[in-house]
């Protein structure tokens, strides 16, 4: 209980969340799976896109933060972080009108790229399906809190509900969940034989098959998340793809790329804990990118769009676009 009380109020609230909930914002299963209600995926199969909880909740994470902002700068307990209700009024947010607009308000353009990358997959002629309210979060932020007892027990969970599925592929947008499941889990949990792939992997073996074009010449300056480049060491491939798109000239930073890629100041909650901080590296990557010449920033990770736009806004550019890679190659499919 002890080493709890030194966690942030602000993680506290999202690690409540996980184990209440199983997603980071607290709210139904069913708001999150909405993006997919059109799309005809089969709930069980051998191989299933594991969507996560940054695209699926986007929109309303970006509130969530803001209300964590506020959380952290206040007086309240962890205790009492873990009661929204009852610390909504210190705050001085209505913060329960935020989970009620989030389980009120339709599908949002927040979720794009999860249907692009079903839009993707499907062109690549990979069979999948997607799991719906039934899909579990994967527990991450417990483990970067330090709640190494709370993860190991989720993880556990997490396994059961996946194998109970008949799952024996997993295909990973997002690159913490990504890396939560393929390395994290495996660590804490005996037995664990399902395969993990980031999608980038999946598109970079399959790429060849398909004619890339995007719809105009672009110069396009590649962020890469630390996720990604760090943990699952994936470098090549979202260069790969996106030198093989028709239309696209890659210009990056000379020395802050691929292994010394500078961090926009997201990720396991630093953005909540030290939210001044973190504007200040966003800013500082944004201009770093800005420099090449970029008309568009492309990245794979929700946590790292969020910052990459924040930071665009702060040094008030509206030229430059920021988009996940899944966004640019369901552009450049030609129909």
């Amino acid at each position: 209980m002890a080493g709890k009380q030194l966690i942030p109020p602000g993680l506290t609230y999202l690690a409540g969340n996980i184990t209440a909930k199983d997603n980071l914002l607290g709210t139904s299963k069913a708001a999150g799976a909405r993006w997919a209600k059109d799309l005809n995926l089969p709930q069980e199969a051998e191989t299933v896109f594991f969507a996560g909880c940054g695209y699926q909740y986007a929109g309303e994470l970006e509130l969530l933060m803001s209300m964590i902002r506020k959380m952290d700068k206040s007086a309240v307990g962890s205790d009492l972080a873990m009661n929204l209700a009852g610390f909504q009024k210190k705050l001085g947010i209505d913060a329960t009108g935020i989970l009620r607009k989030v389980t009120s308000r339709g599908d949002s353009g927040q979720a794009q790229p999860l249907r692009d990358a079903v839009k993707v997959l499907n062109r690549l002629g990979i069979e999948f399906g997607y799991l719906g309210e039934a899909e579990p979060c994967c527990g991450g932020p417990l483990h970067y809190i330090g709640l190494k007892k709370d993860f190991a027990s989720h993880a556990q969970g997490v396994y059961t509900q996946l194998k109970s599925k008949g799952v024996k592929r997993v295909i990973g947008l997002i690159p913490s969940c990504t890396y939560t499941l393929r390395n994290l889990i495996p660590n804490v949990v005996d037995g664990f034989d399902i395969e993990v792939k980031q999608f980038t992997e999946v598109v970079a073996e399959n790429i060849s098959s398909q004619k890339l074009r995007f719809p105009r010449k672009v110069k396009v300056a590649y962020h890469d998340p630390c996720q990604l480049v760090r943990y699952l060491e994936l470098i090549e491939e979202p260069r790969r793809i996106l030198n093989a798109i028709e239309g696209i000239e890659l210009v990056e930073p000379k020395w802050t790329k691929a292994k010394w890629s500078t961090c926009c100041g997201g990720g396991g909650g630093f953005e909540a804990v030290f939210p001044e901080l973190s504007e200040i590296l966003a800013v500082n990557r944004v201009r770093e990118l800005v420099e090449t010449g970029a008309e568009i920033i492309v990245t794979n990770c929700p946590g790292c769009i969020m910052q990459l736009e924040a930071g665009l806004k702060e040094i008030k550019n509206s030229d430059v676009e920021v988009l996940d890679l899944v966004q640019v190659v369901a552009r450049s499919l030609e129909e």
